[in-house]
């Protein structure tokens, strides 16, 4: 397969002792977030923060990049975080006094 060994850790089925940890490429990933199991592992410390399977302790609360975001809304639990304060109204959970 193209991805395996190409310098970006993929997720899933290429992060699998099988596949030599996708080539090598998940090994830093793997080192640092063991029990993180997400589907774009590359997504983790991009400098965006990502909720759900990402934003919790296994996988570094997406590699530190949800720190600020924690910070302010603890209790507001959202897919997409980069939502909240962006200036539009997203509704639904995002409208809530957790959300700020």
């Amino acid at each position: 397969p193209m991805w395996v060994g190409d310098g970006a850790c993929d997720g899933g089925e290429y992060n699998t002792p099988e596949c030599g940890y996708d080539g090598g490429d998940c090994d830093e990933f793997n080192r640092f977030y063991p029990n993180c199991r997400v589907e774009y592992p590359s997504l983790v410390g991009n400098g965006y923060c990502h909720g759900g399977e990402y934003n919790i302790p296994e996988c570094g609360y997406d590699g530190d990049d949800c720190e600020e975001f924690n910070r302010l809304y603890p209790s507001c639990n959202v897919e997409y975080p980069m939502g909240v304060g962006d200036g539009y109204c997203n509704g639904d959970k995002y409208n809530t006094p957790e959300c700020g």
